[in-house]
């Protein structure tokens, strides 16, 4: 029987966030039995943790949605350092930092106890970079079913730093709340683009409100995407939405879905490149117990 816990991740409030599964001592765990229990948990993303290749850090992990493994995340990333860090100190105030072989490589995660507060901040392992594709404003308006003039101001995008998602601004909260993906035109656009998820936001006072759609992914909406967060620091900067030096970003997610969530975006920037993203936010425990390894 494998050991595993469940958190609601980019929250500090109980059933609202991401839930996550954390699947542990996964080390003899093959893809096609992972992927099963990705399956079995039906949950955005499952994350197994393994014995590290390099004995200086934390722990190996793979990340996998229910229909595929994928090379980063963030709602995991940041859940599975909670995990681990709180797991290794049940007890008291502490700053520490977790490292995760993830397939996209090293990702550095610094987790911090204060009192009844735990957060975590994860360094992104890419800087974004333009994804090929189309990202015609018309399209995008259809297959959200929303007019063309609710899409703005900025210019949609399409940014990859592992994963790749078409960004697709919106006029106001109330066309973010009426989107939702229409077919055929939302499959159309998926192939223009070159992707399976489309990352919604508008401003929202100092921040942005966000949904995230990947019904292609077996995500109808997610109600957190940590990789999304840290990727739409490129399309902020290519919007003139970002200048040099640290820009502290909050983002919320998951409202229209009941469940809400909360994202720190960091993003360092000097001479108009991005040298550094960072993602910040809190994780509850929810359930723990045992589960079958698939035969």
């Amino acid at each position: 029987m494998l050991h595993y816990a469940t958190y609601d991740v980019f929250t500090d409030t109980a059933f609202a966030g991401n839930p996550l599964a954390i699947v542990e001592q996964a080390d003899a765990l093959g893809t096609a039995q992972m992927q099963a229990l990705a399956r079995e948990f039906n949950l955005s993303e499952t994350i197994f943790v393994q014995t590290p290749d390099d004995p200086a850090h934390t722990a190996k992990v793979r990340i996998f949605f229910p229909t595929a493994e994928i090379p980063f995340a963030g709602h995991p990333t940041i859940g599975c350092a909670i995990h681990l860090a709180s797991t290794a100190q049940p007890a008291g105030d502490f700053e520490t930092l977790i490292t995760l072989e993830e397939v996209v490589g090293l990702v550095p995660v610094t987790v911090t106890r204060r009192g009844q507060s735990i957060t975590a901040e994860l360094t992104a392992p890419k800087i974004p970079v333009p994804h090929p594709g189309t990202a015609d404003p018309a399209l995008i308006a259809a297959a959200l079913g929303l007019p063309r003039a609710a899409i703005g101001p900025h210019n949609p995008g399409i940014w990859q730093g592992g994963p790749a998602f078409l960004y697709a601004p919106v006029a106001d909260l109330g066309a973010l709340a009426r989107a939702r993906p229409v077919e055929p035109q939302w499959s159309e656009l998926m192939e223009a683009a070159d992707v399976d998820s489309a990352y919604l936001y508008t401003a929202n006072g100092t921040g942005y409100r966000a949904r995230m759609f990947s019904p292609t992914a077996g995500i109808q909406e997610d109600p957190a995407t940590g990789s999304a967060s840290a990727i739409l620091a490129g399309q902020l900067l290519a919007n003139g939405a970002l200048t040099d030096g640290t820009t502290v970003t909050d983002l919320r997610q998951g409202v229209e879905m009941g469940r809400p969530s909360a994202i720190r975006l960091t993003t360092e920037i000097a001479g108009a490149r991005i040298v550094a993203i960072r993602i910040a936010g809190g994780a509850v425990p929810i359930s723990h117990g045992q589960i079958r390894a698939p035969g």
